[in-house]
């Protein structure tokens, strides 16, 4: 039924006294309503064009709730929205349309695999598919679907990586603060955007849940938008906020959102972690991926003081953090005591976590991943990790030779934010050698692998043999350097790859400065 308020906080403004009316059809206009100024929350999204009514803009909307704040009073609806099949939803979708699916644990699987049985119909072809990194089954990148669907993704996760490196599926190499722009400046275009967001609030606001990154941007780019409404996605805060009247198609699903439980750190991995925790300061604020080497460090900095956090992910090594108030953000520029990221993956506490939590922002990746923005936080400190090394400082973290293997990330991103902060510092960190014992520094990177942080990007390195800082340092100095971290077995053919590049003067430094 409709719903008249006045003066009491909503949405920033206030509202008080509720009355309810049975019919909004034949309510009459209360005398201390001021009607003239009367706004739809559509239109006040849209730009704030006035109307000279008080129903509801949204057709499939038979009840109304009336709000008068501060002179204003906005319409919302009772009933926000009619779910469809995700058959039905995906019916939009036409042959040589541009996809975006949103991302890591949010994949909107109901809409996933609705669009395929229209591919295995032979209802579409030449269908492009734009994601990041996603979990769960990727069936569009199927041999069966060759000329059906193609596979352009901005990152390359496990379940399309065999599909890339056989070249049925692709990789668009970006950096990860880019890839908003990729679809705001149209480098590539967006037709229709598959979301997945958490049931709307009374004001009709979802949220993208764990993955703001480049959706938002897609969504904004978007000819038509699918959203996959499910009770399982947090809602979350910062750009993650979205009003329903932004979507088109709403389709009902309460798969439980997928988890990713971490690995227990090895010894080689907590001796890393150590050497990385020693590097970070009280009042620090961080960057790191996900994986055992996060972990490490993060359970290395219980007696830290003052952490931030402001970083492209996130995942369960914050939360003892958190609760033992080892986080805390009080020592950053922007954003101060929040907690900031633009996707969160990991297990359901991660995802609890974040649900309705204020301290926690998710944002455009575009604001996350900007070297500019990052740059401001005092004592920002990245901390990424590679495939290979050469004794340059060349780090190679997106290719196993030609092989592409996941991408280049928002690794460069943060290295140079990092790096340009007034007490930052920028970390790669990794193990010496493969689980399988190859030799992870080289002299030369493999034929056609990607040189992700360049020789002029690359500040801190570090294995489970020790920490050098190679900023500053020349050719020959850094490869010495390098070498002195490598693992034992290794040491000697590096040492005679670099006197076979750098001449008998690479002895002489390694003598007068080791």
């Amino acid at each position: 039924m409709p719903v008249a308020v006045s003066s009491t906080k909503v949405c920033g403004t206030y509202v008080t006294d509720i009355r309810y009316r049975e019919d909004a059809a034949d309510w009459d206009e209360p005398e201390d309503l001021p009607f003239s100024n009367i706004r739809s929350f559509r239109e006040q999204e849209l730009g704030n064009q006035r109307e000279t009514h008080r129903f509801p803009v949204f057709p499939f909307c038979p009840l109304a709730a009336v709000f008068e704040v501060e002179q204003v009073t906005t319409v919302f609806m009772k009933k926000q929205y009619q779910a469809v099949t995700a058959e039905e939803a995906v019916k939009v979708i036409k042959s040589g349309d541009h996809v975006h699916i949103s991302s890591v644990s949010n994949v909107p699987q109901c809409l996933v695999k609705a669009l395929c049985d229209r591919g295995r119909a032979g209802e579409l072809k030449n269908v492009y598919i734009h994601h990041l990194h996603t979990e769960g089954a990727a069936p569009y990148v199927n041999p069966e679907f060759e000329g059906i669907f193609q596979h352009n993704a901005f990152f390359v996760g496990a379940n399309v990586r065999e599909s890339v490196q056989k070249g049925l599926a692709d990789y668009i190499p970006v950096f990860l603060g880019e890839t908003s722009k990729l679809y705001r400046e149209r480098y590539i275009k967006c037709n229709v955007a598959m979301i997945q967001v958490c049931p709307p609030d009374k004001f009709g606001y979802v949220s993208l849940g764990s993955s703001v990154d480049a959706t938002l941007a897609a969504m904004e780019s978007a000819e038509f938008v699918i959203a996959v409404v499910n009770k399982h996605v947090p809602r979350t805060f910062g750009d993650a906020l979205v009003h329903i009247s932004k979507i088109n198609v709403f389709v009902e699903d309460d798969t439980p959102l997928l988890t990713v439980d971490m690995p227990e750190p090895n010894e080689i991995e907590k001796t890393i972690g150590r050497y990385c925790a020693e590097l970070i300061e009280d009042g620090a604020c961080l960057q790191m991926g996900i994986g055992s080497i996060p972990n490490a460090i993060l359970s290395c900095l219980h007696n830290h003081k003052d952490i931030g956090i402001h970083t492209e992910m996130f995942s369960d090594g914050i939360l003892p953090l958190v609760k033992k108030g080892v986080i805390t953000g009080n020592n950053k520029k922007l954003n101060k005591g929040k907690i900031v990221s633009t996707f969160v993956m990991g297990s359901k506490k991660i995802y609890d976590f974040i649900d309705g939590n204020h301290e926690v922002l998710l944002m455009d990746v575009d604001y996350t991943n900007d070297p500019f923005i990052i740059a401001q936080q005092p004592k920002m400190t990245s901390i990424n990790s590679g495939i290979q090394i050469d004794l340059s400082g060349q780090v190679c973290a997106d290719s196993l030779g030609e092989r592409i293997y996941s991408g280049v990330g928002g690794q460069i991103d943060y290295v140079y934010g990092s790096s340009r902060a007034k007490g930052g510092k920028a970390i790669i960190a990794m193990p010496s050698t493969t689980r399988k014992g190859i030799n992870k520094i080289v002299p030369t990177l493999d034929l056609g692998s990607g040189a992700v942080t360049t020789r002029n990007h690359i500040h801190w390195f570090i294995t489970e043999y020790g920490a050098v800082n190679l900023y500053g340092r020349s050719l020959q100095e850094r490869a010495k350097l390098i070498i002195s971290v490598a693992h034992p077995q290794f040491q000697e053919q590096l040492d005679e790859a670099a006197f076979k590049r750098f001449g008998p003067h690479f002895h002489y430094l390694w003598n007068t400065l080791g």
